[in-house]
């Protein structure tokens, strides 16, 4: 006779086995678009936690970090005004190895947000497996200037904007039986709890990431106009577009547009996913959580094949989770009714557009990036535009900077020798440095010793000019002698200080004046402006006294930052594996090892230091924007008029 406990666990052992056969958390999301954020989360945490990932991952991190992170002492106490990104590293590192996770999604999102948090869009753990979707909020937020008073709403272009995510997703939200049409303009009273912009602040501490500054944090947070592969586009905002699927809804109390009473609506996140296509958790794992075929490096010397002009930028960008998402996302188009109605630029397009105020001798020179297709075709046609500007008799330029991620620093460089004259600008890029570890100087001795070039890799000597803008030869090594800087009570190895060598890229000719007059010139945006944007803005308002003009912001008119991250150049976990692999030190004990899972952690390679202060990093440099303004409902997604306010 069976006794009634055995007969409960041979229960449990069968129901458990018909539950894995039948109740595959990720077969029933399989093949959807959109969804229930929790019911892809349960997918993800469908991955039981493994201790040989969690070594693997947080080795490669660490050894990154001691290695390459130019920034790593900065955050024992970030000075002011960026004491909010004070981070016990390694104190959050230690935390998270010796913490019990149950699932693989525990612990690598755990690492993703705590490095997020380092506020640095250069230096982050993107785990693959996990950033396969974005949660959408159909109710995107900024804060707008009405009848004198500042005050957070929902965007009232709403009813525009939705549309243009697609008819699926308004019939997903059909589906849920939420009428998101009567939110739009609402202003919004409370967020989950906390009054609203109080809750802008926690989104801003807590998830933006990517900026030292929280002011440029909270801009992050509401939703903005940009130009995105090559096109207007309309970004959500933190609030409205979070990476991931953390959570399926959020409370507002909202005064509707048209009514005077306060109104609570529970509005629902929608999971949106956008990796490789699978049928179960085996083929999701296997196709969305393996190393890719761009995870880890190579060795170049057994390569014919080098890097291709374009590869050999170096390159300074945020990267958004959308920007690393498997399945192309396009960009959520701006809506019709706000792109510019002036007639653009015969040379507009890709990332830069040009146009001219009516009845005005202003030309505006919108700058959505400095990633722009072709390298070369980015130089010729800024040259065009500005001859057309200088023929139709412009005399002042607006530069519009919002929303840009950054791009290739030499293209920055570009920009800005262009318009400040080759007569007044010899190389028009900022002193640089790079930490000079056992394991860097390891890899610069071994280029040297094999020959190697910048035709394949970063470290090698050619790469730089001496600050005489005499450029390197292949074996110079340019690591000594190690310069020691005090930061935070330590002494960081850090190289001699060297120049890029950006005008072997350069095809176009500079004018040998301004085009026109440096004091004609401002520049606007909302602070979101990363690394080679931030390096350009720095740049101008250096050299050129260039005024710069920030909209957003909280009431109460706070001071804000101009610029976001700003290091000289960012490197993947791909091209410092290949550094290393080429140095024929992958087996080297400072080495970070290959990752056995799909992900990148990314840092911030090189350093930019100020012209005003060449003690400091710009990127620690407090620079404040001339003017703040706040947005109103005529100017927060319409260009145009923002440029005309201007």
């Amino acid at each position: 006779m069976v006794s009634t406990l055995n007969l409960l666990v041979l229960i449990g052992i069968l129901v458990a086995s018909g539950t894995a056969q039948t109740a595959d958390p990720c077969n029933a999301v399989a093949g959807m678009k959109y969804m229930i954020p929790s019911a892809f989360r349960a997918c993800l945490k469908s991955f039981p936690f493994d201790e040989k990932i969690r070594q693997n991952v947080l080795t490669n991190v660490i050894k990154i970090l001691e290695g390459f992170y130019t920034f790593l002492e900065y955050y024992d106490k970030s000075p002011p005004p960026f004491e909010e990104s004070t981070v016990d590293i390694f104190g959050e590192l230690k935390r998270i190895n010796e913490t019990e996770y149950a699932t693989d999604y525990d612990f690598s999102w755990d690492l993703y947000r705590t490095t997020n948090e380092l506020n640095d869009a250069h230096t982050k753990w993107y785990p693959d497996c996990y950033l396969t979707t974005e949660s959408i909020l159909p109710a995107p937020v900024i804060s707008l200037l009405s009848n004198g008073t500042e005050s957070l709403f929902i965007a009232p272009d709403l009813n525009d904007l939705v549309p243009m995510i697609g008819t699926d997703f308004i019939s997903y939200l059909s589906s849920l039986n939420f009428n998101y049409t009567r939110l739009a303009g609402a202003k919004i009273i409370s967020i989950d709890g906390l009054s609203a912009y109080d809750y802008v602040d926690k989104v801003a501490r807590e998830e933006s990431g990517n900026f030292l500054d929280h002011g440029i944090r909270v801009n992050s947070v509401y939703t903005s106009y940009r130009i995105a592969h090559g096109v207007y586009s309309q970004r959500l905002g933190d609030l409205a577009g979070p990476p991931g699927v953390e959570r399926d809804s959020l409370k507002m109390t909202v005064v509707l547009d048209g009514s005077e009473e306060p109104e609570e609506i529970d509005i629902p996140y929608v999971g949106h996913f956008a990796g490789w296509p699978f049928t179960d958790s085996a083929t999701y794992w296997s196709k969305d959580c393996l190393p890719g075929y761009s995870t880890n490096g190579y060795d170049v010397k057994g390569s014919a094949t080098p890097l291709t002009e374009q590869e050999r930028q170096p390159m300074g960008k945020i990267l958004e989770v959308q920007d690393r998402s498997a399945i192309y996302i396009n960009p959520l188009l701006l809506p019709d009714k706000y792109y510019p109605t002036l007639d653009a630029d015969l040379w507009s397009g890709d990332q830069l557009w040009g146009y001219i105020l009516p009845g005005s001798s202003t030309g505006v020179l919108f700058i959505g990036g400095f990633d722009s297709i072709d390298f070369y075709d980015f130089q010729r046609q800024l040259a065009r535009m500005i001859l057309d500007f200088q023929d139709a008799g412009v005399t002042h330029l607006i530069i519009d900077l919002t929303d840009n991620p950054g791009g290739a620093v030499c293209l920055g460089q570009f920009v800005y020798k262009y318009l400040m004259g080759s007569n007044y600008v010899d190389n028009p890029g900022f002193e640089s440095t790079m930490r000079a570890s056992p394991i860097a100087r390891k890899i610069v001795d071994a280029d040297i010793s094999f020959g190697l070039t910048s035709t394949w890799l970063f470290y090698t000597p050619d790469n730089y000019a001496f600050l005489n803008n005499t450029r390197m030869n292949k074996t110079v090594d340019y690591m000594e002698p190690v310069v020691y800087e005090e930061i935070n009570g330590k002494h960081v190895p850090v190289t001699p200080r060297y120049y890029d060598t950006c005008s072997r890229w350069y095809i176009q000719e500079f004018p040998t004046e301004p085009p026109f007059p440096l004091e004609n010139i401002v520049i606007v945006g909302n602070g979101w402006c990363g690394s080679t944007c931030a390096m350009f803005a720095t740049a101008m308002a250096e050299k050129a006294g260039t005024p710069i003009v920030t909209f957003g912001g909280k009431p109460g008119g706070a001071p804000m930052e101009y610029k976001g991250c700003a290091g000289n150049q960012v490197l993947d976990w791909y091209y410092l594996s290949t550094e290393i692999k080429s140095a024929d030190l992958e087996n080297d004990p400072d080495a970070p090892p290959d990752l056995i899972v799909g992900g990148d952690f990314r840092v911030n390679w090189r350093n930019a230091y100020s012209w005003k202060d060449k003690s400091k990093p710009i990127a620690y440099l407090s620079d404040i924007s001339t003017y703040r303004f706040p947005y109103t409902i005529d100017t927060y997604m319409n260009p145009q008029n923002l440029w005309i306010y201007v």
